[in-house]
């Protein structure tokens, strides 16, 4: 397959890009990558970066960012950064993307964790994650041409423990390869509107 993938350089997207390598020719997409460059929080860089990379059979997308503020501190500006980076990012990259995919193509988006379990300082990442699950359901229904949509919710990645750990006193930390599975899952299997919760 030929595989639109947005977000490569963070801990679940490297180890996603490499397992999808070794298969499938993978275009890899990003602020600074190395293979297309997009902006996922503008809608002209997302129809720049379709028109580029051409047709093709799978979108995936480990991008997105919500911060991490807590509750006293947070202002509605915080949570409308969250919004248009991981939530109308990653819409913005379905609604427009499905008229380059090919028949029987599949997105794949990336939620999380937050939306079933809480943490603190993360009712910003909590909104958007709980919104692309129902995105995904709800868009399931209406993509045609035997597209399929389904986002990965990851727990807390065992190789970003050492370093955000901390912020998650209590969670298990979620071996890579099993990440790594849900996205080869929602890829490369038949499943569509599912939300593949892996969070220990």
């Amino acid at each position: 397959m030929k595989i639109l993938m947005i977000g490569t350089t963070g801990a679940i997207g490297m180890k996603v890009r490499e397992a999808l390598l070794e298969r499938h020719e993978v275009i890899a997409a990003g602020r600074s990558s190395r293979d297309v460059r997009v902006d996922i929080t503008d809608e002209a860089s997302i129809d720049q970066l379709y028109k580029t990379v051409g047709n093709i059979d799978a979108v995936v997308v480990t991008a997105g960012s919500s911060g991490m503020k807590s509750f006293q501190q947070l202002h509605a500006e915080d949570v409308m950064e969250a919004i248009h980076s991981k939530l109308m990012g990653q819409v913005n990259v379905v609604l427009k993307g499905q008229h380059y995919l090919n028949n029987n193509g599949s997105f794949t988006l990336t939620s999380g964790i937050l939306a079933d379990e809480a943490a603190r300082d993360t009712v910003a990442g909590a909104i958007v994650s709980g919104a692309v699950n129902s995105f995904v359901m709800a868009a399931a229904t209406e993509l045609q041409r035997g597209i399929r949509i389904n986002a990965v919710s990851p727990g807390l990645a065992e190789d970003s423990a050492g370093a955000i750990g901390h912020l998650f006193p209590g969670f298990n930390p979620v071996p890579m390869q099993r990440l790594v599975n849900a996205y080869l899952r929602s890829i490369e299997g038949l499943v569509t509107g599912q939300v593949l919760r892996v969070h220990e």
